[in-house]
């Protein structure tokens, strides 16, 4: 029994010492594992890091190209315009109509008629007729027979239905074509016409089309789009307005680079004298380019010379206060301006050359005095007409003729203290007056509408009026109406700042006021609720 329970203590032995030895393999082999899963964790982490480093290099490289480009476009502004053709002519505004055949097979129809083949009933054998299978036969004949015939009819109802439907469709079809077609005839006329004032000299005519010529004009984004033109018909001269482009438009950075150790982006500035050359060289090419483009595009050589006013539109640093300096005025004449070889030209020397008043420091928005202002002759304007003198006691407003409710809005303004002029009625682009204050607290000019209603004005109206005002760049717009606004119309105008609304009430007090007439506006306004 000793020698059993040796042998036995012995084996217990021998599963204690192995089982350690499982425990300290496994507690190795976790040990293994985790230092595997470590140095996996690391790996993946320097990869990581290393893509993010690539990666930030490579944007600093491809931002560093993509001001490289912009630069270059903007040192280029000028040559991309002359080794181009005009941007329009009257040959290319014109329209053409292609017409587009109706296809009426992408719109399926009910499919093939149904055949008898498919309802028809297996004849029956000689067996079977005689034990009442012809009977049972004629039977279900006669019922395949019917839904046969219904089939047939429903197919050419569903027929009849999209042959309808086609019909509809193709007449739809060839009235939308031929809409899109008179649309174009209805352009292309009018475009004959403009060429035909065009080509005799029609201010309006002129003005438009080289009005089309600057808004086609490519630049780089970012740049300001608005203009003004002016034709003068006795001596062909055009007198345009360009809006330029603010001193931001020159990229501050001159390259990225991407440091590793801070891991930030860091953008290397460009130095403040290039700054400024590149962006005095910018005003030149702006300017020499909308010279170019007008006598590029005029090939009937209706312009004989052209005065140009360069504008910035910005804040001025000093006071915060928004300010358009005039920054380039120039004039020259066609003869002069054909000699130059734009492609060859240092832009600012070339405005030296044409004797141009160029800001002494643009990028500072120091200003020089235009050789001509843009004055009025771009409203039409008008003869006046005396309406005061010929009001009766007490007149109705709305009994006025549209013309004599113009000229009595005119006059109403002479009487305030300002000049003002009437527009020609077929070309005043929704401006029946204009009237200028030299008021130091409102200096500028004032576009007027008069709307001899008898019911509310519409909100579209007041911004129609705003659109006015932006457009013709004046410093406020006026909506008088003998009748009243809407509460839409009111909020519009108080957020847009530079509009002014007078209904009939306060018209009556002004004409009073100032002309000395008692009137009586029209009908009253609905009482206003909330």
């Amino acid at each position: 029994m000793a020698q059993r329970r040796g042998s036995w203590q012995q084996e217990y032995v021998r599963q204690q010492q192995a089982a350690q030895r499982e425990q300290l393999r496994m507690q190795r082999e976790a040990a293994r594992q985790q230092r595997a899963a470590e140095a996996d964790r690391k790996r993946r982490e320097r990869e990581r890091q290393q893509a993010h480093v690539a990666h930030q290099v490579q944007d600093a490289a491809d931002r560093s190209t993509a001001v490289e480009h912009e630069v270059d476009r903007l040192r280029q502004l000028l040559r991309d315009a002359v080794v181009s053709d005009p941007p329009v002519s009257f040959g290319r505004l014109r329209r053409t109509h292609r017409a587009q055949r109706f296809d009426g097979s992408r719109r399926p129809g009910p499919g093939p008629a149904p055949r008898w083949e498919e309802f028809a009933p297996p004849a029956p054998g000689a067996l079977s007729a005689l034990f009442g299978g012809r009977r049972r036969y004629e039977q279900r004949l006669a019922q395949e027979q019917a839904l046969f015939e219904e089939a047939e009819q429903r197919h050419r109802a569903e027929e009849a239905k999209h042959r309808a439907k086609l019909d509809r469709e193709r007449a739809e079809h060839a009235a939308k074509q031929e809409q899109a077609a008179r649309a174009v005839r209805q352009f292309n006329a009018e475009l004959d016409q403009r060429h035909t004032g065009y080509l005799a000299g029609e201010p309006a005519s002129v003005e438009w089309f080289l009005g089309e010529v600057l808004d086609a004009s490519d630049y780089p984004r970012g740049f300001p789009s608005r203009h003004r033109v002016a034709f003068r018909p006795a001596d062909g001269s055009v007198l345009v307005e360009i809006e330029l482009p603010a001193e931001d438009i020159v990229p501050a950075a001159r390259s990225y680079t991407y440091v590793k150790s801070r891991d930030e982006m860091k953008a290397l500035p460009r130095p403040e004298k290039e700054r400024k050359e590149l962006y005095a060289s910018v005003l030149a090419q702006c300017a020499l380019r909308t010279v170019h483009e007008i006598f590029a595009s005029d090939e009937e050589g209706i312009v004989d010379s052209v005065v140009l006013n360069g504008h910035v539109t910005t804040v001025d640093r000093a006071t915060g206060q928004v300010v358009s300096p005039c920054l380039i005025t120039l004039s020259s004449d066609r003869e002069q301006f054909g000699k130059l070889r734009l492609s060859q030209v240092e832009p600012t020397a070339c405005l030296k050359h044409l004797n141009a008043l160029v800001s002494p420091n643009p990028y500072e928005l120091q200003p020089v005095r235009p050789i001509i202002e843009f004055d009025l002759k771009k409203y039409r304007l008008m003869d006046s007409m005396d309406v005061v003198a010929g009001l009766d006691s007490r007149p109705v407003l709305t009994s006025l003729s549209p013309t004599e409710f113009e000229h009595l809005v005119r006059q109403l303004f002479e009487a305030i203290g300002m000049e003002a002029w009437n527009t020609q009625a077929s070309k005043d682009e929704g401006v029946d007056a204009v009237a200028i204050s030299k008021d130091p607290i409102f200096n500028g000019e004032c576009i007027i509408q008069a709307k001899r209603y008898a019911k509310l004005v519409g909100v579209e109206s007041v911004q129609a009026l705003a659109g006015v005002v932006e457009h013709k760049r004046a410093a406020k717009g006026v909506l008088i109406t003998t009748s009243w606004f809407g509460r839409a119309s009111h909020t519009f105008a108080a957020a847009h700042g530079r509009l002014q609304l007078i209904e009939g009430p306060e018209l009556v007090y002004l004409i009073k006021e100032h002309l000395g007439k008692d009137v009586i506006a029209g009908p009253v306004p609905p009482t206003r609720r909330g």
